[in-house]
């Protein structure tokens, strides 16, 4: 039998061998964390330092992670092209639009779906997740668009993905489980009918979620360019995306010498080429940046809610 002292120093032993395991544990945990951390880092601030290097560095591909010298004439030759900047301007259109109408709808069908006394609920949820496993196809997609005569106007953009159906379901969820039943009883106790009840009660307490959806949501309307490729042939209409694309892949929007003015005897002409996409691509990824540190805090919370799904 087992005397208190002996228990306790076995207890002790157990407690010390719990906390090296643990100590372990948390260094390789970390040493990973911090390789996969330098991993996404890396093609980063390749990108600032050949977005901001001299030009004959970046055209003879020795820039890496540090600038080698400093030029912004990257920027400033890309913001001479001024469907460029319209570009930029109807992306940011895209986005506020697509993102107010995309969170609007989302947060009033999952409302909805969210009362269980409303009528014929399991059906619609099955409904609704039904077409998250077959869909149409792209030709479908495109007739449908080409009959509503939406083709070459911004509601192509914006109509046909206003709702995802997994980022309702995140929401419901959100609701469901987040937000008491006891306040509606009471609200509809003081006469609060749905509508009242979901803009004034439901809708304060659902600002991490609504949060979140807005970025889930703005991130997908910044960086699609696959419906706008098929959908929008005006030039007026396309957002930067489209011309981000066509010049990092077919190199066909600019004409540098005219951006350069005739400087273009001065400068080495490959070099100007690989500073304007590094300029393009970094200026594409700032209102991004820009935008996730105030909404960083909920997203957490969001994908923790998306976990479970009832």
């Amino acid at each position: 039998m087992q005397t208190p002292v002996s228990l306790a120093k076995r207890l002790r032993r157990s407690a010390t061998r719990d906390t090296r395991s643990e100590k372990i544990f948390y260094f390789f945990n970390g040493l990973i964390l911090i390789l996969f951390a330098v991993l996404c880092l890396y093609p980063i601030l390749c990108i600032i330092a050949g977005a901001i290097s001299d030009p004959a560095p970046v055209g003879l591909g020795i820039v890496t992670f540090y600038p080698m010298g400093f030029s912004l004439q990257g920027f400033r030759y890309v913001l001479r092209d001024s469907w460029l900047v319209h570009g930029f301007l109807m992306s940011a259109f895209y986005t506020c639009a697509g993102t107010a109408i995309n969170v609007v709808l989302t947060y009033l069908t999952a409302f909805a779906l969210s009362r269980r006394e409303l009528m014929g609920r399991s059906f619609l949820n099955l409904l609704f997740a039904f077409t998250m496993w077959f869909s149409g196809g792209i030709i479908p997609h495109y007739l449908l668009v080409r009959n509503l005569g939406l083709i070459n106007t911004v509601w192509a953009l914006l109509l046909p993905g206003a709702l995802s159906v997994w980022n309702m379901i995140v929401c419901r969820t959100f609701i469901s489980n987040s937000i008491p039943e006891e306040l509606f009883e009471a609200a509809s106790i003081d006469g609060s009918g749905y509508v009242r009840y979901m803009l004034t009660i439901a809708l304060p307490l659902s600002k991490a979620i609504v949060a979140v959806l807005v970025l889930w949501y703005a991130i997908g309307h910044w960086n699609s360019y696959f419906n706008a490729l098929i959908f929008i042939n005006s030039k007026p209409l396309k957002p930067f995306s489209l011309y981000l694309r066509e010049y990092l892949v077919q190199q066909a929007t600019m004409d540098i010498a005219d951006l350069m003015g005739g400087e273009e005897t001065r400068m080495d002409l490959q070099g100007m080429t690989e500073l304007m996409k590094n300029s393009l691509t970094l200026l594409s990824c700032l209102p991004l940046w820009i935008l996730y540190p105030f909404i960083q805090k909920y997203l957490v919370k969001g994908v923790m809610i998306g976990s479970v799904k009832g």
